[in-house]
Protein backbone atom coordinates (compact mmCIF):
# COMPACT_ATOMS: atom_id res chain seq x y z
CA UNK A 1 0.00 0.00 0.00
CA UNK A 2 1.81 2.97 -0.84
CA UNK A 3 2.62 5.88 1.75
CA UNK A 4 1.15 9.36 2.07
CA UNK A 5 3.42 11.89 1.68
CA UNK A 6 3.13 14.44 4.90
CA UNK A 7 3.45 18.27 3.95
CA UNK A 8 6.66 20.08 4.60
CA UNK A 9 5.34 22.69 6.07
CA UNK A 10 2.43 23.43 8.97
CA UNK A 11 -1.10 23.26 7.40
CA UNK A 12 -2.62 26.65 7.38
CA UNK A 13 -6.09 27.32 7.46
CA UNK A 14 -8.41 28.13 4.37
CA UNK A 15 -9.22 31.82 5.02
CA UNK A 16 -12.91 32.27 4.51
CA UNK A 17 -14.94 35.63 3.64
CA UNK A 18 -16.11 36.01 7.41
CA UNK A 19 -12.40 36.51 8.42
CA UNK A 20 -11.88 39.25 6.13
CA UNK A 21 -15.10 40.90 7.55
CA UNK A 22 -13.13 40.89 10.83
CA UNK A 23 -10.43 42.92 9.22
CA UNK A 24 -12.72 45.32 7.46
CA UNK A 25 -13.13 48.95 8.54
CA UNK A 26 -16.51 50.76 7.97
CA UNK A 27 -17.89 54.05 8.28
CA UNK A 28 -21.38 55.15 8.21
CA UNK A 29 -21.76 59.09 7.96
CA UNK A 30 -24.83 60.51 10.17
CA UNK A 31 -27.37 63.40 9.79
CA UNK A 32 -27.19 64.74 13.25
CA UNK A 33 -29.49 67.12 12.97
CA UNK A 34 -33.02 68.41 11.33
CA UNK A 35 -30.90 71.24 9.79
CA UNK A 36 -28.48 68.60 8.23
CA UNK A 37 -31.58 66.27 6.96
CA UNK A 38 -33.86 68.90 5.68
CA UNK A 39 -30.65 70.26 3.21
CA UNK A 40 -30.26 66.59 1.81
CA UNK A 41 -33.69 66.02 1.89
CA UNK A 42 -33.80 68.47 -1.94
CA UNK A 43 -31.96 65.48 -3.64
CA UNK A 44 -34.71 63.82 -5.10
CA UNK A 45 -32.90 59.94 -4.69
CA UNK A 46 -32.67 60.41 -0.90
CA UNK A 47 -36.01 58.92 -0.08
CA UNK A 48 -36.01 59.04 3.98
CA UNK A 49 -39.57 60.62 4.90
CA UNK A 50 -38.42 62.20 8.40
CA UNK A 51 -35.21 62.77 10.41
CA UNK A 52 -36.59 60.08 13.11
CA UNK A 53 -37.17 57.89 10.44
CA UNK A 54 -34.22 57.86 8.86
CA UNK A 55 -32.02 57.50 12.25
CA UNK A 56 -34.39 54.73 13.14
CA UNK A 57 -33.54 53.05 9.77
CA UNK A 58 -29.47 54.01 10.22
CA UNK A 59 -29.79 52.46 13.99
CA UNK A 60 -30.66 49.08 12.34
CA UNK A 61 -28.31 48.82 9.55
CA UNK A 62 -25.36 49.74 12.51
CA UNK A 63 -26.59 46.46 14.30
CA UNK A 64 -26.40 44.51 10.89
CA UNK A 65 -23.07 45.78 10.82
CA UNK A 66 -22.18 44.72 14.28
CA UNK A 67 -23.16 41.66 13.79
CA UNK A 68 -20.91 40.93 10.86
CA UNK A 69 -17.95 41.58 12.80
CA UNK A 70 -15.51 43.97 12.05
CA UNK A 71 -14.76 47.77 12.91
CA UNK A 72 -17.67 50.22 12.13
CA UNK A 73 -17.75 54.15 12.76
CA UNK A 74 -19.81 56.49 12.26
CA UNK A 75 -18.81 60.37 11.52
CA UNK A 76 -20.70 63.03 10.81
CA UNK A 77 -22.67 64.06 7.34
CA UNK A 78 -21.79 67.84 6.96
CA UNK A 79 -24.30 68.57 3.57
CA UNK A 80 -21.90 71.97 2.70
CA UNK A 81 -18.96 70.04 3.34
CA UNK A 82 -20.83 66.99 0.58
CA UNK A 83 -21.92 69.69 -1.95
CA UNK A 84 -18.79 70.76 -2.42
CA UNK A 85 -17.15 67.55 -2.92
CA UNK A 86 -19.60 66.37 -5.62
CA UNK A 87 -18.97 70.52 -7.20
CA UNK A 88 -15.15 69.14 -6.97
CA UNK A 89 -15.27 65.58 -8.53
CA UNK A 90 -18.12 66.20 -10.39
CA UNK A 91 -20.44 63.90 -9.08
CA UNK A 92 -23.81 63.39 -8.64
CA UNK A 93 -25.20 64.57 -4.76
CA UNK A 94 -28.46 62.32 -5.49
CA UNK A 95 -26.55 59.26 -5.95
CA UNK A 96 -26.12 57.14 -2.61
CA UNK A 97 -22.73 56.36 -4.36
CA UNK A 98 -21.19 59.53 -3.90
CA UNK A 99 -22.19 59.68 -0.31
CA UNK A 100 -20.58 56.63 -0.14
CA UNK A 101 -17.42 57.79 -1.72
CA UNK A 102 -17.45 61.24 0.16
CA UNK A 103 -17.99 59.27 3.89
CA UNK A 104 -14.84 56.96 2.64
CA UNK A 105 -12.70 60.36 1.25
CA UNK A 106 -13.83 62.75 3.81
CA UNK A 107 -15.68 61.65 6.26
CA UNK A 108 -13.37 59.27 7.58
CA UNK A 109 -10.49 62.08 8.37
CA UNK A 110 -12.81 63.98 10.60
CA UNK A 111 -13.99 63.37 13.91
CA UNK A 112 -15.80 59.73 14.23
CA UNK A 113 -16.60 57.23 17.64
CA UNK A 114 -16.89 54.02 17.25
CA UNK A 115 -20.15 52.22 17.18
CA UNK A 116 -20.45 49.23 19.68
CA UNK A 117 -24.41 48.83 19.74
CA UNK A 118 -24.96 52.14 21.74
CA UNK A 119 -28.08 53.76 20.81
CA UNK A 120 -27.73 56.61 18.64
CA UNK A 121 -29.60 58.93 21.16
CA UNK A 122 -25.99 58.60 22.89
CA UNK A 123 -23.54 58.34 20.17
CA UNK A 124 -24.32 61.57 18.46
CA UNK A 125 -23.74 64.11 21.27
CA UNK A 126 -20.96 62.21 21.92
CA UNK A 127 -19.81 63.00 17.97
CA UNK A 128 -20.70 66.31 18.13
CA UNK A 129 -18.64 66.74 21.38
CA UNK A 130 -15.43 65.47 19.70
CA UNK A 131 -16.09 67.67 16.79
CA UNK A 132 -16.94 70.83 18.68
CA UNK A 133 -13.11 69.59 20.77
CA UNK A 134 -11.99 69.43 17.88
CA UNK A 135 -12.89 72.79 16.42
CA UNK A 136 -12.02 74.32 19.41
CA UNK A 137 -8.55 73.08 19.53
CA UNK A 138 -8.10 74.15 16.27
CA UNK A 139 -9.14 77.53 17.22
CA UNK A 140 -6.76 78.07 19.88
CA UNK A 141 -4.17 76.55 17.61
CA UNK A 142 -4.24 79.52 15.24
CA UNK A 143 -4.49 81.90 17.87
CA UNK A 144 -1.47 80.70 19.74
CA UNK A 145 0.27 80.27 16.16
CA UNK A 146 -0.25 83.88 15.32
CA UNK A 147 0.44 85.48 18.68
CA UNK A 148 3.73 86.29 17.80
CA UNK A 149 7.02 86.68 20.03
CA UNK A 150 6.98 87.16 23.72
CA UNK A 151 8.53 90.40 24.71
CA UNK A 152 10.22 90.12 27.38
CA UNK A 153 12.05 86.75 26.22
CA UNK A 154 11.96 86.40 22.50
CA UNK A 155 10.18 82.92 22.40
CA UNK A 156 7.28 82.31 20.81
CA UNK A 157 3.87 83.60 23.05
CA UNK A 158 2.39 80.50 22.11
CA UNK A 159 5.17 78.11 24.01
CA UNK A 160 5.11 81.23 27.30
CA UNK A 161 1.45 81.52 27.20
CA UNK A 162 0.95 77.33 27.39
CA UNK A 163 3.95 77.13 30.20
CA UNK A 164 1.65 79.46 32.43
CA UNK A 165 -1.88 78.11 31.78
CA UNK A 166 -0.37 74.75 32.87
CA UNK A 167 1.30 77.06 36.27
CA UNK A 168 -1.74 78.91 36.68
CA UNK A 169 -4.35 76.16 36.41
CA UNK A 170 -1.92 73.64 38.85
CA UNK A 171 -2.28 76.62 41.00
CA UNK A 172 -5.87 77.06 40.98
CA UNK A 173 -6.49 73.69 41.71
CA UNK A 174 -3.70 73.53 44.57
CA UNK A 175 -6.18 75.95 46.35
CA UNK A 176 -9.63 73.61 46.21
CA UNK A 177 -10.51 71.45 49.29
CA UNK A 178 -11.80 67.75 49.13
CA UNK A 179 -14.99 67.37 46.72
CA UNK A 180 -16.05 68.14 43.21
CA UNK A 181 -15.20 71.51 41.05
CA UNK A 182 -16.08 71.83 37.61
CA UNK A 183 -13.48 75.05 35.96
CA UNK A 184 -14.71 76.97 32.57
CA UNK A 185 -12.32 79.19 30.54
CA UNK A 186 -13.51 81.59 28.20
CA UNK A 187 -11.84 83.70 26.10
CA UNK A 188 -13.20 86.45 23.43
CA UNK A 189 -12.32 85.73 19.85
CA UNK A 190 -12.81 87.30 16.86
CA UNK A 191 -15.56 85.06 15.79
CA UNK A 192 -17.07 84.85 19.29
CA UNK A 193 -16.27 83.53 22.89
CA UNK A 194 -14.42 80.54 22.96
CA UNK A 195 -15.16 78.38 26.18
CA UNK A 196 -13.97 74.68 27.73
CA UNK A 197 -15.15 72.97 30.64
CA UNK A 198 -13.83 70.13 32.71
CA UNK A 199 -14.44 68.01 35.72
CA UNK A 200 -12.09 67.41 38.89
CA UNK A 201 -12.56 65.57 41.77
CA UNK A 202 -9.97 66.07 44.88
CA UNK A 203 -10.06 63.58 47.68
CA UNK A 204 -9.09 63.94 51.09
CA UNK A 205 -5.96 63.56 51.03
CA UNK A 206 -5.18 66.55 48.22
CA UNK A 207 -4.92 64.06 45.44
CA UNK A 208 -7.06 65.07 42.20
CA UNK A 209 -8.22 63.51 39.35
CA UNK A 210 -8.18 65.24 36.18
CA UNK A 211 -9.39 63.92 33.04
CA UNK A 212 -7.01 64.20 30.40
CA UNK A 213 -8.68 65.33 27.21
CA UNK A 214 -10.61 68.18 28.66
CA UNK A 215 -8.11 69.69 31.24
CA UNK A 216 -5.28 69.93 27.77
CA UNK A 217 -8.51 71.84 25.84
CA UNK A 218 -8.96 74.11 28.82
CA UNK A 219 -5.12 74.58 29.78
CA UNK A 220 -5.42 75.61 25.60
CA UNK A 221 -8.31 78.19 26.27
CA UNK A 222 -6.48 79.55 28.83
CA UNK A 223 -3.17 79.58 26.99
CA UNK A 224 -5.03 81.71 24.27
CA UNK A 225 -6.15 84.24 26.68
CA UNK A 226 -2.55 84.53 28.65
CA UNK A 227 -0.30 84.91 24.76
CA UNK A 228 -2.74 87.03 23.07
CA UNK A 229 -4.18 89.58 25.61
CA UNK A 230 -7.67 88.89 24.83
CA UNK A 231 -10.37 88.85 27.42
CA UNK A 232 -10.97 86.07 29.26
CA UNK A 233 -11.22 84.22 32.39
CA UNK A 234 -11.17 81.11 34.99
CA UNK A 235 -14.47 80.44 36.69
CA UNK A 236 -14.29 77.64 39.35
CA UNK A 237 -17.04 75.86 41.25
CA UNK A 238 -16.64 73.85 43.69
CA UNK A 239 -18.85 71.45 45.81
CA UNK A 240 -17.38 70.94 49.27
CA UNK A 241 -18.82 69.85 53.09
CA UNK A 242 -20.21 73.70 52.93
CA UNK A 243 -22.14 73.66 50.23
CA UNK A 244 -21.36 75.16 46.62
CA UNK A 245 -19.18 78.22 45.38
CA UNK A 246 -18.18 80.31 42.68
CA UNK A 247 -15.29 82.00 42.62
CA UNK A 248 -12.65 83.09 39.61
CA UNK A 249 -9.71 84.83 38.04
CA UNK A 250 -9.38 87.56 34.97
CA UNK A 251 -6.74 86.84 32.40
CA UNK A 252 -4.91 90.11 32.53
CA UNK A 253 -1.08 91.07 31.68
CA UNK A 254 0.03 87.47 30.98
CA UNK A 255 -1.54 85.89 34.25
CA UNK A 256 -4.50 85.33 36.34
CA UNK A 257 -6.06 88.21 38.38
CA UNK A 258 -8.56 87.19 41.44
CA UNK A 259 -11.98 88.97 41.01
CA UNK A 260 -13.63 90.24 44.10
CA UNK A 261 -17.30 88.88 45.43
CA UNK A 262 -19.08 91.45 43.04
CA UNK A 263 -16.81 90.70 40.29
CA UNK A 264 -17.61 87.33 40.14
CA UNK A 265 -21.51 87.60 40.73
CA UNK A 266 -21.22 90.25 37.76
CA UNK A 267 -19.25 87.61 36.03
CA UNK A 268 -20.88 84.20 36.81
CA UNK A 269 -24.55 85.76 36.02
CA UNK A 270 -24.12 87.41 32.65
CA UNK A 271 -24.84 85.18 29.54
CA UNK A 272 -21.21 85.17 27.99
CA UNK A 273 -22.65 85.65 24.11
CA UNK A 274 -25.42 88.07 24.30
CA UNK A 275 -24.04 89.86 27.72
CA UNK A 276 -27.18 89.73 29.16
CA UNK A 277 -27.51 89.49 32.66
CA UNK A 278 -28.51 85.84 34.01
CA UNK A 279 -30.80 85.09 37.41
CA UNK A 280 -28.29 83.72 40.46
CA UNK A 281 -28.78 80.32 40.95
CA UNK A 282 -30.32 79.44 44.24
CA UNK A 283 -27.59 78.30 47.30
CA UNK A 284 -24.72 79.77 45.42
CA UNK A 285 -22.16 81.68 47.66
CA UNK A 286 -19.82 83.78 45.49
CA UNK A 287 -16.61 84.75 47.12
CA UNK A 288 -13.58 86.75 46.33
CA UNK A 289 -10.57 84.12 44.58
CA UNK A 290 -7.36 83.77 46.19
CA UNK A 291 -4.01 85.68 44.47
CA UNK A 292 -2.49 83.42 42.80
CA UNK A 293 1.93 82.77 43.37
CA UNK A 294 3.81 85.13 40.57
CA UNK A 295 3.85 83.19 37.14
CA UNK A 296 6.63 81.11 35.91
CA UNK A 297 9.55 83.13 34.31
CA UNK A 298 9.68 82.96 31.10
CA UNK A 299 12.22 79.69 29.32
CA UNK A 300 13.89 82.22 27.83
CA UNK A 301 15.70 81.87 24.18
Amino acid sequence: MPRTRKPAGPVRPVTSARDFTRETVRTVAVLADEASFARMHQYAAFRHESHPDYLRRLERHLRRLLRNGGYTQVALFDPEEYAEFCTVRELDPGHAASRARYAGEIATAGPAVRYRGQPLARLLPELVAVRDRQQLWSQCRELLLGAGSCPGCGTPHADCGVRRAAAGLAAVLAGTGPGAHHLVCTVLADSGPLSAAMHAERDARGSTALPEPDTMLLSMVLAVALATGRAGGLVLREAGSGGEAVLGWATEDGWLRPLSEAEIFAAYCTDPHSGEPVPPEPGITYRAAPPLPPPPPCPGP
